[in-house]
């Protein structure tokens, strides 16, 4: 069964399919959860604008498919909905063949779960294709079971007219030994039917699974959705911001964005789902004058009028001014992307609405900090919301003080998202909320009752935690990771240096009510001992550094303390948000220097760029820890944790030890990488240029430390907060004492 619409500027207004995103801003304006998206999708747009990464072909002479670096062309003019459409183009010749697979997208959490029983793909051809010869489909799972191939339609496709087919999913009978799921879709593949000898061309949009109700429906007037209202239009150095209210209606699925750049005609160029009410229009230069309208649009294709007018122009900023967009479109992760009951940030954006985690939640508290002392929000508002998230935490489940890696962001109850051991106490999560919760404690220091709630449940918090717990025995050498209830010390994970988990140890020699001994943080996190040798040789498979003092020279640096060229930039950032590491000096190293040097490593290892990867310099380097083009990875400068995969908040949270090379970063991944790699929440997770890859999410660990260390680069704002701790203060002065004398370590060497 196919339905058809001629390509006309009024039916790309009038045509716009299933597209729901995880971004729910207001849970009474969405009707639909935010899984469902990716309950029901399986593509809408491209990222990049030459070739689409999930989607691959190949073909056997003399037919011919063509292809872009063996990925399916994307095209920008011709599109079902903006801002573009996949492209086949084949030949189908006796003897040959051709197949092009369109992927399911990886996104962390995401659970592939689709829902429906039909399947529907829009196309569109310059020429007419007679249903003969119209491609086959085939469909695979994510267990690699798959299906007879089919026709795409029973019908010819028309001449320019974007065509909706409908193809029951029972049609779809397992070719494979085991049982094809549909509800685990993990590819759709079109492929040579006919062999008609004839250049064909398909333009394929929008392709779904959902019921067999779900179709484009007859516009009808008494049923158009309210068109948004208050559209603001703001315009940066590249990009301009649009916002707009929220359209009060249950059955609200979106919004089309429409852009005229001479106040004449208006395309459509972009679309948003219902829940997120801004849009980012990448337009690539500045000095440019653009005019916007939006509409919206209701899950039955009804369409609302126009929206006011809002206008904006690009201008070129200063760099003063670049870093306060930078900190605000990051800061929005955690104040318009929450969890929309609690406020809890989420792990990750898209991901599972339901995940919050407690590490970034920390990390979020001091970047909400950070977006009242810049004015992007009042005092009061960021007092509410961080009174609604310690509030939160006070109902969560502690185990000896120490709570859940993840929660579930509207109960609080722990989500073992790492197996079913991790679900528990994690004293490094806890260790970076109090991180967090210790630099407000300090900001709220009014005399309201608010503020006086707020500190005192802070405090609460902070001196549940049971650090002492966590050294496991007191022959202990080293605080351990987790603990449960049900599996004790199972999971056996010591917390030995040099790596982001020296807060822990900081905080649990701090603490008033469970502190360890000063002697702990030489015995256990600098620990020299057998244990902790073999730890560090053994994830990173050197002995540069395994008796925690390195004293090797890399590129022309000397790094005093860490593993081989020091590993991942997070390294320098998690445990340095609040802890100002200019104030931390121990027998080995001052480690702001310590950080800088192994920052500035980071920065030479992407110059030299030992592995040849494309687009790496001066200007774009970061490697830290990130989702890349194969799953999540710990990326560090040495080959073998190198893949080509840069992440944005590696450079950017680096301001303060490398503010001229961090910048270079920024005006690069914003003025040359923007239309891929900026979004509503500043750049994404990562990217990796020789595979056109570039993430879909954005995550809660990256936000918040570009948010804080810019700021702290800026103005030490987190940094005084959190040292002003008296806790802290008197923390210090403990890990400077002598307590042993260190072990010989091997003689330093340059490499």
């Amino acid at each position: 069964m196919a339905s058809s619409r001629k390509l006309t500027l009024k039916s790309v207004r009038d045509r716009l399919v299933w597209f729901f995103v995880v971004l729910l801003v207001s849970a009474s304006l969405n009707a639909f959860a935010a899984a469902d998206y990716y309950n029901h999708v399986v593509f809408d747009n491209s990222v990049t604008s030459d070739y689409y990464y999930y989607g691959g072909g190949r073909s056997v002479f003399p037919s011919t498919l063509q292809l872009q670096s063996g990925q399916i062309p994307v095209d920008t003019k011709i599109f079902y909905t903006p801002p573009n459409a996949l492209r086949l183009q084949w030949r189908s010749v006796p003897g040959g063949s051709w197949d092009a697979e369109v992927r399911i997208q990886d996104i962390r959490n995401r659970r592939v779960n689709f829902i429906g029983d039909t399947l529907y793909v829009w196309c569109y051809s310059p020429q007419a294709i007679p249903a003969a010869d119209l491609p086959l489909i085939q469909l695979e799972d994510e267990s690699h079971d798959f299906t007879i191939p089919i026709k795409l339609g029973n019908t010819s496709l028309p001449a320019k007219h974007w065509t909706q087919f409908k193809l029951s999913l029972s049609l779809f009978a397992t070719a494979s030994v085991y049982d094809f799921d549909p509800h685990r879709l993990h590819g759709v593949y079109f492929s040579q039917s006919s062999t008609d000898d004839v250049p064909r061309t398909l333009f394929i949009d929008e392709i779904k699974i959902d019921d067999s109700s779900a179709s484009s429906l007859p516009a009808d007037e008494s049923t158009r959705p309210a068109p948004p209202k208050t559209v603001r239009a703001k315009g940066y150095d590249r990009h301009v911001d649009l916002s707009w209210e929220p359209v009060a209606d249950e059955n609200l699925q979106g919004y089309i964005i429409y852009r005229s750049l001479t106040h004449r005609r208006f395309r459509p160029i972009g679309i948003q789902a219902a829940g997120m009410n801004r849009y980012i229009d990448f337009i690539g230069r500045s000095d440019q004058q653009a005019s916007y309208m939006v509409r919206s649009v209701d899950r039955s294709y009804h369409e609302s009028g126009f929206s006011n007018e809002a206008s904006a122009s690009t201008h070129q900023l200063s760099d003063d001014e670049l870093l306060t967009m930078l900190q605000e479109a990051c800061f929005r992760y955690y104040w318009e992307g929450s969890h929309p009951v609690t406020g809890v940030p989420l792990e990750n954006i898209p991901g599972n609405s339901r995940i919050v985690a407690t590490g970034a939640s920390g990390f979020g508290i001091m970047a909400i900090i950070v977006g009242i002392d810049r004015g992007f929000i009042t005092r009061e508002q960021g007092l509410r919301r961080l009174t609604a998230i310690v509030n939160f935490f006070d109902k969560a489940p502690r185990y000896h003080g120490a709570f859940p890696h993840f929660l579930d962001g509207e109960t609080s109850e722990g989500v073992p998202v790492f197996g079913m051991f991790d679900d528990a106490g994690d004293l490094v999560e806890t260790a970076f909320l109090m991180e967090g919760l210790l630099a407000a404690r300090q900001y709220f220091d009014g005399q309201s009752a608010a503020e006086r709630s707020l500190h005192s449940k802070i405090t609460h918090l902070w001196e549940s935690v049971e650090w002492d717990w966590y050294q496991a025995t007191p022959q202990e050498d080293a605080l351990v990771w987790h603990w449960s209830p049900r599996w004790s010390w199972y999971i056996s994970h010591r917390l030995t240096g040099f790596d982001e988990t020296m807060i822990a140890y900081l905080l649990a020699i701090a603490s008033p009510t469970h502190p360890v001994s000063p002697s702990l943080y030489y015995r256990g996190w600098a620990g020299q001992s057998p244990a902790a040798v073999a730890y560090r040789s053994g994830w990173s498979g050197t002995t540069d550094g395994d008796h925690y003092v390195n004293g090797h020279t890399y590129y022309g640096i000397k790094l005093d303390v860490g593993v081989g060229t020091g590993g991942p930039l997070f390294f320098t950032q998690y445990s340095f948000m609040g802890l100002d590491p200019k104030d931390v000096t121990d027998r080995y190293t001052n480690y702001f220097e310590n950080n800088r040097n192994l920052a500035r490593i980071n920065l030479a290892y992407c110059v030299a760029n030992p592995g040849r990867y494309i687009g790496y310099g001066p200007d774009n380097w970061g490697l830290t820890a990130s989702d890349d083009h194969l799953g999540y990875s710990v990326h560090a400068p040495v080959l073998t944790s190198d893949n080509g995969t840069i992440t944005p908040t590696g450079a950017l949270a680096s301001f303060p030890y490398t503010p001229e090379a961090s910048m270079a970063a920024l005006k690069h991944f914003y003025r040359d990488l923007g239309d891929r790699l900026w979004g509503v929440y500043g750049p994404r997770d990562a990217f990796n240029l020789g595979r056109n890859w570039f993430s879909p999410i954005y995550m809660g660990l990256d936000e918040a430390p570009i948010v804080v260390m810019v700021e702290n680069y800026r103005s030490g704002l987190i940094w005084k907060l959190f040292m002003s701790n008296p806790e802290i203060q008197s923390m210090l002065p403990k890990i400077h004492t002598d307590i042993t004398q260190p072990q010989s370590s091997p003689s330093p060497g340059t490499k």
